[in-house]
This record gives structure tokens, sequence and C-alpha cells, in this order.
């Protein structure tokens, strides 16, 4: 299993199929939130948040939103976003 970055919380290691290449991305907060739980809870006012921020930086970047191994669209996957909101 591939180490993340320093300061994010999960690593996938991604293959580019036309060059066979494989590299790591890194993606998530690192760290616990308050009360010891997980920072990412999906289906709350915070994942609602993650998700109406993050709707528009896929806007800002089209070939990130284009990427499904981008690490906004994998932070996406793991708050479970849909359009501009975080679904339970």
């Amino acid at each position: 299993m591939p180490q993340p970055a320093k300061g994010k919380r999960f690593a996938k290691t991604v293959r580019n199929p036309e060059t066979g290449r494989t590299r790591t991305v890194s993606y998530g907060q690192a760290g616990k939130a308050k009360g010891g739980g997980d920072r990412i809870k999906p289906g709350t006012a915070k994942g609602d948040a993650y998700c109406a921020r993050s709707f528009a930086q896929m806007k800002q970047h089209p070939k990130a939103a284009r990427d499904p191994n981008s690490p906004l669209r994998l932070s996406r996957a793991k708050w479970k976003c849909s359009g501009k909101t975080s679904r339970g």
C-alpha cells in the first residue's frame, strides 16, 4: 500500500494506460476531528460545504474534473458528493 504525502490521509497508485507508468496520488486531509472521529462525515452540513466548494473547483480545473484519479475527484468520492451536496 502506498504511503500518502505529508499532510494527506489517503494514497492511491494509478497506472497510465498509454505509457504504462505508475504514479501515487495523495488526497484527503490528515488527522482527526476534535472528538477523535473521522474528519470526513458525508451527509452533514460540513460535507455539503465541502461539496459546494469542490464543485466550484471542478469548474475552474476542467482537466482535473475529467480525470477520475485526480485528488479532487477522489476526495469528492470519499465525501460522497453529488453535485453541490453530500449524500449520507
